[in-house]
């Protein structure tokens, strides 16, 4: 009798220590954040109303059209007066960059803000296993990455991606990068740096859509520690629950939206198509119906699936019936939204797709506002954001969106794993206090809203 016992409880025995294994298995596997750390470029970098007046002026080739654009441009872009742009603007040197002047501009910033990232971790360039750099618009030889190895003196097997061309949404495809090295890796550290060079991508031509991209992009960039070791597990900030990736880019008119070309004139820029909010709203919603299932609790899907097929049955339209269709509400899967800051057309094109109020967007909204478009790392400072507005609290879900060029729409659900505190060196600690400010109206208007009363046939250019 026992030895029958002994047979049948074998299996079971078994079947729960493969199960417990695998389950153990999975802890390594995780993937958490250590801590992060946004770039703050110095006061001298500010590019505020004046400063931008006399880079407009400076530009011959700009018409009276072109001035009413950049006028309407930057008022309705919801960009403020204290963001920062490259040392070659102040220059006067933005219509004759070298690539020395990206490269200076990059090693400003990893000089800076990796190396505050390592002090205040503890962590040393020797303990990193895993470096993963990206900036979309300058590739070098050697590679940023190694530049950032040569300085630090980081190890010989330290396993480096420098990846290019992704656009503003790729901080999270180097999360999903590192994320599936962990997968089949334990014990390793990785740093992820997010940035954007602007010094040599600064348009000097009429073409409208390219100057919309002075008008948005600021520099700026994000330096992010990431383990998946069980023993710094308690130091972590936000624990990776769930990433996706949607890529549009077979469509022609999403791969077009957003590209670098040249002009007419053969001046290089960085062309925004005016589809471009129609093509992220289709990239958003295609990604939200395989997202949804992942991160939002069941009585929702089933709250959604009933009243979609009730109102299907009852064959009553949103205009004939009066009845608006059905939406999902995510916020009974998250906490927090921390939305690509891409400005305000994007902004708002996000926040009705999901259904969103101000106080969600407010990050968003402020980052633009303070630090402009700073492409791929814009989603860090929103994040700065909420963390110096005290809003994230332990177990809260934190849900980043960033849309970019391909066409793609990225987003990943992080958990908060411990209470977080104002950091002393979160960039927007010295300023926390006056966001959300009375008004967002920019002073472009004010000052130079005479350009709109200007006759082209009188018109004379200031100098």
């Amino acid at each position: 009798m026992e030895l029958l016992i002994l047979l049948y409880a074998l299996p079971i025995f078994y079947f729960l220590f493969m199960m417990g294994k695998r389950a153990y298995a999975r802890g390594d596997q995780e993937c958490y954040i250590l801590d992060y750390q946004c770039y703050k470029p110095t006061i001298d970098r500010i590019i505020d109303t004046e400063f931008c007046y006399e880079i407009i002026k400076r530009t011959k080739e700009l018409g009276l059209p072109e001035l009413k654009f950049l006028l309407q441009a930057t008022v309705s872009s919801g960009i403020g007066e204290k963001t920062y742009a490259p040392k070659i603007v102040f220059e006067g040197r933005e219509q004759n960059p070298t690539v020395l002047d990206g490269v200076l501009e990059m090693e400003e910033f990893f000089h800076d803000s990796v190396a505050k990232l390592f002090a205040k971790t503890g962590i040393q360039p020797s303990e990193i296993d895993v470096l993963l750099v990206n900036v979309s618009m300058l590739t070098t030889v050697p590679s940023l990455a190694a530049r950032l190895i040569n300085h630090y003196k980081m190890r010989g097997d330290i396993k480096v991606y420098n990846l290019t061309g992704m656009g503003c949404s790729a901080s999270l495809i180097s999360v999903d990068v590192v994320r599936n090295i962990f997968k089949s890796n334990k014990n390793l550290n990785a740093l992820v740096v997010t940035t954007e060079s602007m010094a040599p991508n600064w348009y000097a031509g009429t073409d409208r859509s390219m100057l919309l991209a002075n008008c948005l992009f600021r520099i700026g960039g994000c330096a992010i520690l990431l383990t998946n070791k069980r023993a710094l597990k308690h130091k972590a900030m936000f624990k990776l629950n769930c990433l996706l990736r949607t890529h549009h880019g077979a469509r022609d008119e999403s791969y077009n939206c957003c590209i670098q070309k040249e002009d007419e004139q053969g001046r290089l820029g960085f062309h925004l198509g005016k589809n471009l909010p129609k093509v992220g709203t289709v990239a958003l919603v295609d990604h939200l119906k395989e997202l949804a299932p992942k991160i939002l609790p069941m009585s929702e899907l089933l709250r959604f699936m009933v009243m979609f097929l009730v109102q299907k049955m009852s064959k009553t339209s949103s205009v004939a019936g009066g009845k608006t269709k059905p939406v999902i509400n995510f916020k009974t899967g998250v906490d927090h939204f921390c939305l690509h800051a891409g400005g305000r057309a994007v902004i708002d094109g996000v926040k009705l797709s999901l259904g969103l109020n101000e106080y969600d967007i407010e990050p968003s909204r402020m980052t633009m506002h303070r630090f402009g478009n700073t492409s791929a790392s814009s989603l860090w400072y929103v994040l700065g954001y909420m963390e110096a507005k005290k809003r994230l609290k332990k177990g809260d879900k934190v849900w980043m969106i960033s849309l970019g060029a391909g066409f793609e729409c990225n987003s990943g659900l992080w958990e908060v794993v411990r209470n977080l505190d104002l950091d002393d060196a979160n960039p927007w600690k010295d300023c926390i206090e006056g966001y959300p400010p009375v008004t967002l109206v920019n002073p472009f208007m004010e000052k130079f809203g005479w350009i709109n009363q200007e006759d082209p046939a009188t018109f004379i250019r200031p100098e």
